[in-house]
């Protein structure tokens, strides 16, 4: 398949994960598709409510920082190749490729259901994580606000949040951002993998401009929200040499820290990832995956805990020992974000609420 203006994957396969049956295209209707329009149409997106019974994801991972999530959303369209939550759409029957980007689900819901779970006697505060498998501020979040409107509840109950995004549009926010932070309640990561417009717009086609991300980050300090800035996931012989002009960048822009997790490619990611370097990267594209696999222990993916998130390996450690020496020229403490808990406070009633 060629590239398709726009998106990210080049692939729309089914998933062969859960033996699922295959879809067969009904060939004569594409063939007369072509007849009359002339040309296959572009893709566009599609979004389908859902409507799940809980908002909140709870994990035990040792590699996590939070054991609390929401996503608002399943599916991403800023279309980042590498996007380790690619494969979720196999439990849709749906593909990682194209499927991912464009077919995407809303949870209006969640407001109503994150008010009710923190109204429960037996819910145990701790820091809530937004964008740890889709972004919360992907581009129809300008329509359907349900990012925003999980924060003000948040806000009005003090209680502490985490923010991942590779949008500016997190400044639309930036009223709430701030109420959260005079209390210490909130930290925002800001994903920067790359400051070369080119290759952003092939690596993640519907992600903001790099600048306009430097610029978030820039904002939101100068405003009082603390903010780390993400370089994850660095891609050996693409985006690697820009560890140390990135980190100058963000360190410039305002960013606390930066942190940063070498490429991973589990499940569907890896043909999609290969048939993207393919595509753009044909020259190096052998290399590459030479590479990610000295890094992840000769296979495309190490899904253990400790090294995935590291990856070993002589690449491994030299790309660790230059981000560390640029963590450090840019004056970087090291020192680690902690939010308060203690000023959480269970939602009021419907009722109450009419006081």
């Amino acid at each position: 398949m060629a590239t398709e203006k726009g998106r990210g994957a080049t692939l729309n396969g089914e998933s062969r994960r859960f033996n699922l049956a295959e879809h067969i295209a009904d060939g004569d209707w594409l063939d007369a598709l072509e007849l009359v329009d002339g040309a296959k149409p572009r893709r566009r997106t599609e979004v389908t409510v859902e409507r799940p019974r809980t908002i909140i994801s709870r994990n035990k991972s040792p590699d996590l920082s939070f054991t609390q999530s929401i996503n608002a959303y399943r599916g991403c369209e800023h279309g980042c190749i590498y996007c380790f939550a690619r494969p979720t759409h196999a439990y849709h029957d749906l593909s990682p490729g194209l499927d991912f980007e464009t077919r995407l689900f809303a949870k209006p819901d969640a407001p109503a259901l994150l008010r009710a779970e923190l109204s429960k006697p037996s819910y145990n505060v701790s820091p809530i994580a937004m964008g740890t498998n889709t972004d919360p501020y992907q581009p129809i979040e300008k329509d359907w606000k349900i990012t925003r409107q999980c924060i003000e509840i948040l806000v009005e109950c003090g209680h502490p949040l985490f923010i991942t995004t590779k949008s500016d549009r997190v400044l639309r926010d930036i009223d709430l951002l701030t109420r959260l932070a005079r209390d210490r309640l909130v930290a925002v990561m800001v994903s920067v993998t790359t400051l070369d417009p080119k290759v952003a717009r092939t690596l993640e086609p519907r992600a903001a401009h790099p600048l306009r991300r430097v610029e978030a980050i820039r904002q939101l300090a100068s405003a009082g929200v603390p903010v780390v800035a993400s370089i994850s996931p660095i891609i050996p012989a693409i985006t690697d040499h820009e560890i140390e002009s990135i980190i100058e960048t963000v360190a410039s822009a305002g960013a606390r820290d930066a942190t940063f997790i070498p490429i991973r490619l589990p499940h569907e990611v890896a043909p999609l990832f290969r048939a993207w370097l393919q595509e753009h990267y044909p020259d190096r594209s052998a290399r590459i995956m030479h590479i990610l696999h000295e890094i992840r222990g000769g296979r495309d993916n190490d899904p253990n805990f400790g090294t995935r998130m590291r990856g070993q390996g002589v690449w491994a450690d030299l790309i660790r020992t230059r981000f560390i020496k640029a963590r450090k020229r840019a004056g970087f403490s090291g020192e680690r974000l902690t939010l308060r808990t203690d000023l959480f406070r269970r939602p009021q009633g419907r009722q109450l609420q009419l006081f």
